[in-house]
């Protein structure tokens, strides 16, 4: 007999868990962090984690959560899906409906690094002018670079081209990943530290952006 955390899961059951579980308090925490609380009923990650952790993976569930809209929903949607079963087709459509930088970051650190297709989407997302698309394809690179253990450096040198395409972007939720994408592609081994000190070398004086970008990731590489 499954116990109760491996018990099969319904939309309504879900539902019922996030309205026992839900406090005001949480909820007015999330606008503190800057992530809309208009359809969010405030439940903290940490129990949202700790709900999914044991429970199998069900993509069906996952699209009917998803499709609900609400933040704790989503979110839970996004650690109840199988990376496996994702196409490159249903990212795209998650990325384009992204509302805050929460939901995107959980969706490319817990989800969308361990899809077959994480490195295709990379490039067409940095392209998109969209805030949280191309936030996506370097949040994306940050979660491979800690997940995707058999990647070679190729995919990352190629990140660094795109980081540097578009290391002027001024917006304060692209600029945050693009930064964090190039230091933890730094961290990955010496050939790529090298490879992210000469990228911070040759932005730095393109403009104030460029400038700070460049000295957060010799900071962090110690370079």
């Amino acid at each position: 007999m499954p116990g109760p955390d491996t018990a099969p899961l319904t939309l309504a059951g879900v539902k019922e868990w996030l309205s026992a579980n839900a406090s005001d308090a949480e909820r007015r925490k999330l606008l503190g962090y800057g992530i809309p609380n208009d359809r969010a009923a405030g439940v903290a990650m940490g129990q949202m984690l700790t709900f999914t952790r044991k429970r199998p993976k069900d993509p069906d569930l996952a699209a009917a959560l998803w499709a609900d809209g609400g933040y704790e929903m989503r979110t839970l949607a996004l650690l109840l899906d199988d990376p496996a079963a994702l196409s490159l087709a249903r990212m795209d459509d998650m990325v384009a409906s992204f509302d805050n930088w929460a939901i995107c970051d959980t969706a490319c650190f817990r989800l969308f690094d361990k899809a077959p297709q994480a490195w295709q989407a990379v490039p067409r997302w940095a392209a998109s002018g969209q805030l949280y698309t191309r936030r996506a394809a370097f949040a994306l690179v940050w979660g491979l670079s800690v997940h995707d253990k058999q990647a070679g450096d190729q995919p990352f040198l190629d990140a660094l081209g795109l980081a540097e395409a578009h290391a002027g972007d001024a917006r304060p939720h692209v600029s945050k990943a693009i930064s964090m994408a190039v230091r933890a592609t730094g961290k990955r081994n010496g050939a790529l530290r090298g490879a992210a000190l000469d990228w911070a070398a040759r932005i730095e004086a393109r403009g104030k952006t460029e400038a700070r970008l460049a000295r957060e990731v010799r900071r962090a590489l110690g370079g």
